[in-house]
C-alpha cells in the first residue's frame, strides 16, 4: 500500500505508517556474524554457502533388516521352492570389517549396515524363514540372545533384483555439492544436514537479544494480588513472547514505575545484553508519560536519534536526545517513538501502552527491525487479499490507516472482523489471527468489499 502524503497536526508533523517503518529499517544494520555450535544456530541466517565434504550416504548401504545376497543365488525362489544360503555372519550398522558374500552365501544385515563385498542386494527378513527353518519370518531374534543366528542356513521366498533395498552412496548428496546457501534460516531439518555432514559449527548472524520493557505504576506482575486502580502487566509478557516467535532472544523486564530516574537507570543496565529495546508506554501526552522525559538524557552524548527518513525538523517532533517521539497517522497506535541509545547507538523502539496498540505496533515496526537485525531479505508478515464478512460496515477515520482485528478463512477467502476498534481489548486479539487494513483515504468499509489482510500465524 503506497505511504499516504505527509500531515500537519498544528505543530507536529504527522508521519505515515510507511514513512515510520522506511526511517526505523534505513536505521537498522544486520548484526555481526559469528561462529556457532549447530543448536546454538538454530533461528540463525547462514551467511556463507556450506558445501559437502563427502557424499551422504558415505557408502552403500541397507535399507532394511534382512541378508545380503547375491542376485543370481536368489533368482526365481519361491515360498514352494525356497533359496537355500549359507549364512556366514552378521553386518551390522558402524561395522568396520565386512565378510565377502560368495556363491551360495548370504550375510544378516541391519538397516543402516554397509552392503558387504559380493552382495548385490538385500532381501528383507520377512521374505526369508529368518533362519529357523520354518515359514516367513516377522523379524530377527536379537543378535545377543542367538549369537547363532549369524551361522547356518537361510530360506528367501523371493526373488531380488539387484540393488534392492541398497541405499547408494551419494544417493542423498554428492561430496562437493551445495548443502545450503547463504541466507537460509537455520530450522531442524537445516542443522540435521549440517550435522550429517560433519560440520559441528557454521557461521551465522545471531538471533538478536531484545530487551523488553513495560513503564507504569498501575502495572502489577500477574500471579500477585491487584490492589485498587491497579492492572496485570500484559504488554510485557506479548512482546516478548511476540519478540521470540519473529526470532529474537527475549528478555522481559518487570513493569517500572513512573518515575524518569528509575526507567532511565533501568534501561542503562539493560544496555549491555542489548541489540535491541522496546518500550511499552509513556509516549503519549500525559503528565506520567516519562519515557519522553527518561530518554532526554539517558546515554548521555552516545544518544542518537533515528536517520529521520522523510522526516520533519526538531521544532515539529518531540524529540528526547536524540529519541523522536512522533505522531502517526494509524489506529491504533498513533504515538510511536524511535531513535538509538547508549555508546553502541542500540536501536530503541518506544511504542504506546494500550495492549492492542502495542502488539500492532510490534507487528508493524519492530518485527521488521527484528528481521533486518538477522539479515532476514523479507521482513514483513505475508499478506493477502480478502472479501469482509461482516453484519455492516466497518467505519474507519479519514487520514487514518486503521488495523482492525480479523479472522481469516483461507478457504473461502473472507475475513471477519474480531471485537471491536478499541486498543484496549485484550480478548479479541487473542481471538484473531489476522489484521484487516482500511487505507488512509476509507472511512467505510461494506460488507463483500475486498482488504488487504496481514497474517499473524
Amino acid at each position: 500500500m503506497s505511504s499516504s502524503a505527509p500531515q500537519e497536526t498544528g505543530r507536529q508533523r504527522l508521519w505515515s505508517v510507511d514513512e515510520h517503518l522506511a526511517d526505523v529499517l534505513a536505521a537498522i544494520r544486520p548484526l555481526e556474524p559469528i561462529e556457532l555450535q549447530l543448536l546454538d544456530a538454530q533461528g540463525c541466517v547462514l551467511v556463507e554457502d556450506v558445501t559437502v565434504p563427502v557424499a551422504l550416504p558415505p557408502f552403500d548401504n541397507s535399507s532394511m533388516d534382512g541378508y545380503a545376497v547375491r542376485v543370481a543365488d536368489v533368482q526365481g525362489a519361491s515360498e514352494e521352492f525356497p533359496a537355500v544360503l549359507t549364512v556366514i555372519g552378521d553386518v551390522a550398522a558402524g561395522s568396520g570389517e565386512l565378510p565377502t558374500v560368495g556363491p551360495g552365501q548370504s550375510a544378516r544385515i541391519m538397516t543402516g549396515a554397509p552392503l558387504p563385498p559380493g552382495a548385490e542386494a538385500v532381501v528383507p527378513v520377512e521374505w526369508t524363514d529368518g533362519g529357523t527353518g520354518g515359514g516367513a519370518a516377522s523379524g530377527m531374534t536379537p543378535a545377543s540372545a542367538a549369537p547363532e543366528g549369524a551361522a547356518g542356513e537361510v530360506r528367501v521366498h523371493r526373488a531380488a533384483e539387484a540393488r534392492a533395498h541398497v541405499r547408494a552412496r551419494g544417493s542423498d548428496v554428492r561430496a562437493g555439492d551445495l548443502a545450503l546457501a547463504a541466507g537460509t534460516v537455520l530450522g531442524p531439518p537445516q542443522i540435521a544436514l549440517l550435522a550429517a555432514i560433519g560440520r559441528g559449527t557454521v557461521r551465522v548472524r545471531p538471533r538478536p537479544r531484545v530487551v523488553v520493557l513495560s513503564t507504569g505504576s498501575e502495572l502489577v506482575q500477574p500471579g500477585e494480588p491487584l490492589a485498587a486502580g491497579t492492572i496485570y502487566d500484559s504488554n510485557s509478557f506479548a512482546l516478548a513472547a511476540a519478540a521470540r516467535d519473529a526470532g529474537a532472544i527475549a528478555y522481559r523486564v518487570g513493569a517500572v514505575s513512573d518515575d524518569a530516574d528509575t526507567l532511565r537507570a533501568t534501561i542503562e543496565d539493560q544496555l549491555i545484553r542489548a541489540d535491541l529495546l522496546v518500550t511499552t508506554g509513556g509516549v503519549s501526552v500525559g503528565a506520567y508519560d516519562v519515557v519522553k522525559e527518561a530518554l532526554t538524557s539517558v546515554g548521555g552524548s552516545g544518544v542518537s536519534g533515528g536517520s529521520g527518513g522523510s522526516g520533519g525538523s526538531g521544532e515539529e517532533d518531540v524529540q528526547g536526545g536524540g529519541v523522536d517521539f512522533r505522531k502517526l497517522a494509524m489506529q491504533p497506535g498513533k504515538p510511536q517513538g524511535f531513535g538509538s541509545i547508549g555508546p553502541d547507538h542500540t536501536p530503541l523502539l518506544a511504542l504506546p501502552g494500550n495492549p492492542v496498540s502495542s502488539y500492532v505496533s510490534f507487528e508493524l515496526f519492530v518485527r521488521p527491525a527484528i528481521r533486518a537485525l538477522m539479515g532476514l531479505p523479507d521482513v514483513n508478515r505475508p499478506s493477502v487479499r480478502a472479501e469482509l464478512k461482516a453484519d455492516k460496515a466497518l467505519g474507519s477515520p479519514a487520514g487514518r490507516r486503521q488495523f482492525l482485528r480479523g479472522k481469516y478463512d483461507a478457504g473461502s477467502g473472507t475475513v471477519s472482523p474480531v471485537g471491536g476498534s478499541g486498543s484496549h481489548l485484550i480478548a479479541a486479539l487473542a481471538h484473531a489471527d489476522s489484521l484487516m487494513v482500511v487505507p488512509e483515504d476509507v472511512t467505510s468499509v461494506e460488507p463483500g468489499a475486498e482488504l488487504e489482510v496481514i497474517l499473524l500465524g
